[in-house]
């Protein structure tokens, strides 16, 4: 992995490399040397122009000594003169190198310099046959590998029209007869030597374009394999996540930031390059990692949670709870090469999922007073409901009681019981005793009339105490099971309800008007229902008390949507009527418009249609103008015993 300013890459061990470590500092003397003739601008050029640069001094440094030993050992005629002018050319040339701000000028000058002095010495010399001589073909190969294939033809073509061309006719006008070829057999030798060279030309111009090709090649796959790991190595050292990879040996490759850092801090060592990965601090840990390493190695993954703890330093003991993937480095043929380690701190989460777990708990005890304060509360609500009709039905048992016409009969029986000795007497002569029978007869008439007023009261009574203790054992059903389904006729419940309301209504003076259609009896839990039209007969009551119409009246309708198979049950009042934004909370727990309302009979209606697979809705054109609560029940019950989600409807 490419090392970047937060990275770091960990090498395997020391260098490798085969070369000899004499050799390795020769050949760094060497270029130390060539480097000296360069400018500085040529020592920065890239690796391969400055090899070409150093090929260029290198080929001076060694022809100009050759040259010079040259001439002081040959004795100095005409046809030492080349050599005296390719040495200076070669002084020439390291002075351009020095200056020089590119390769072009000293290389262009030393290959014409080249050039020149081999034709001088062609045209000098006594055998004309050193034209053909095998060291010009060195000319056209080192002018390409220099300046390149175009400025490398135009030495070539100099270098070829002087030896193909100008040579033969130099020898047959000016040294005809130095030369036992023929003339026509020389001059085919000459151009073939032309030839020659251009073919020296286009084979070191195709070797050079395909070196150039391959090296352009391999710099593009090396940039982009550079950038690829820098991409790499920037998105690990990014993450938070520990990474590091081991080979097979169990030895460390590389590691981001996060696990030196992590390691330094558990381990209190830097994490060492090429040393196998170990547990300083910790060595019990040793014998959990080793037999995963081995089992990626064989070519598994895994991954699991591992708990990490530092006692030291004792100021900062540590404790992490790490989620570790461990995955193989598959090389060739799927050979494993290694193994990868990413490791995610997930204490934090952990934390998280106790606290929770925790909260959950709470949760639950929480939900479960709040279901049985809501049981509670539908009870009393319910109960206080049913107790107004119990405490009317008693206070007129009560006011019955006061104004008994027992009294007078205790009276009569006084009277009768002081005349005993003389009753003919005294019911034929005493105006009190003829009074006497009549007024029997009259108590008695009044007598059975308060009997059936206080039967009738008693019976509302029982009612209102059966339909308390109803309340009760629903309850008990809810923390039980559902309660019973019965079939029963909706307008007898209706009447039941209306019962318990009837002393109420009568005396507010609110007019009852029954529309009910001929539907049939449906599945129903008879308490369930009882509880919502009681609830809504009282709603219905407090509305039209609390409104100034003169004429109150509760309308009832019972119908049948055959489409849907559901009964219809509506309550419309003339009453106080429903602000348009108070009707989309009217169910909700603890809303009331009522002044001394606790907002729970709505609510409880709500939940227990609900309960039974039907709904209930309200609806108002506004305050003023009255209100219509609608139930909607399925005629078939519920079709399954599971309770689904409250749905309350309100237009």
């Amino acid at each position: 992995m490419a090392s970047t300013s937060d990275s770091k890459h960990l090498s395997p061990g020391p260098s490798t490399s085969s070369e000899p470590g004499g050799k390795r500092a020769g050949y760094v003397w060497l270029t130390s040397l060539l480097d000296v003739f360069l400018s500085e601008t040529l020592r920065k050029a890239p690796p391969s122009e400055l090899h070409r640069q150093r090929v260029l001094i290198a080929a001076c440094l060694f022809a100009l000594p050759f040259g010079v030993f040259y001439l002081l050992l040959v004795p100095f005629t005409a046809a030492e003169v080349p050599t005296l002018l390719s040495s200076g050319f070669y002084v020439v040339t390291l002075m351009l190198a020095r200056r020089a701000r590119s390769l072009t000028v000293p290389a262009m000058f030393l290959c014409l310099s080249m050039v020149v002095g081999y034709v001088v010495s062609v045209f000098l010399s006594p055998h004309p046959e050193g034209g053909f001589h095998a060291a010009s073909m060195m000319i056209p190969a080192f002018a390409v590998y220099l300046l390149g294939p175009r400025l490398g033809f135009f030495v070539t073509g100099c270098l070829a029209v002087c030896l193909g061309i100008i040579h033969p006719l130099y020898r047959v006008r000016f040294t005809p007869g130095l030369t036992a070829i023929p003339l026509e057999e020389f001059t085919v030798m000459c151009a073939s030597a032309a030839v020659s060279l251009l073919g020296s030309w286009m084979l070191s111009t195709l070797h050079s374009t395909s070196r150039d090709a391959a090296h352009d090649a391999l710099e593009r796959a090396l940039a982009t394999l550079r950038e690829s790991e820098g991409k790499l190595s920037s998105l690990i050292e990014s993450s938070d996540d520990l990474v590091f990879s081991l080979d097979t040996q169990l030895r460390v490759i590389t590691a981001n930031s996060a696990m030196r850092r992590f390691y330094r801090r558990m381990q209190g060592q830097e994490l060492v390059p090429g040393q196998r990965f170990c547990f300083p601090r910790t060595p019990v840990l040793q014998t959990h990692w080793d037999p995963r390493f081995n089992r990626v190695l064989a070519g598994e993954r895994l991954r699991f949670e591992q708990e990490e703890h530092s006692e030291e330093p004792p100021e900062d003991p540590v404790h992490v709870v790490l989620d570790v993937s461990i995955s193989p480095i598959q090389g060739e043929q799927g050979r494993v090469t290694g193994l990868t380690v990413s490791a995610r701190d997930i204490t934090a989460r952990k934390l998280a999922e106790a606290r929770l777990g925790e909260m959950h708990r709470s949760l639950v005890d929480v939900s479960r007073y709040a279901g049985m304060a809501e049981i509670a509360t539908g009870v009393l609500h319910n109960v206080g409901n049913t107790l107004n009709s119990v405490n009317i039905s008693a206070g007129i048992l009560n006011e019955q009681l006061r104004h008994s016409r027992l009294s007078g009969l205790r009276k009569a029986a006084t009277l009768l019981g002081e005349h005993s000795g003389e009753l003919d007497a005294f019911l034929s002569t005493d105006s009190r005793g003829q009074r006497l029978p009549g007024y029997l007869l009259a108590l008695a008439e009044e007598l059975e009339k308060e009997r059936a007023v206080l039967r009738q009261e008693v019976g509302a009574l029982s009612e209102g105490i059966e339909h308390i203790k109803s309340i009760v054992v629903m309850q008990q059903q809810y923390a039980r099971a559902g309660g019973v389904l019965e079939r029963l006729p909706v307008p007898q419940l209706i009447e039941e309800a209306l019962r318990l309301h009837a002393g109420p209504f009568e005396r507010q003076g609110i007019h009852l008007a029954r529309e009910y259609a001929d539907v049939p009896p449906i599945l129903v839990d008879r308490h369930n229902l009882l509880q919502i039209l009681v609830n809504l007969l009282s709603n219905a009551r407090h509305a039209l008390m609390e409104s100034k119409t003169p004429d109150k009246c509760l309308r009832i309708r019972i119908r049948l949507d055959a489409g849907c198979g559901q009964l219809v049950i509506e309550f419309t009042d003339n009453g106080v009527g429903i602000a348009p934004e108070h009707l989309a909370r009217l169910f909700s727990q603890g809303f009331t418009t009522k002044k001394h309302g606790h907002g729970f009979g709505l609510h409880i209606s709500a939940l227990a249609a609900t309960e039974m697979h039907g709904r209930l809705s309200c609806s108002s054109p506004g305050l003023g103008q009255g209100a219509t609560f609608t139930l909607v029940l399925p005629v078939e019950g519920p079709r399954d015993s599971r309770r689904p989600s409250a749905s309350l409807e309100l237009s």
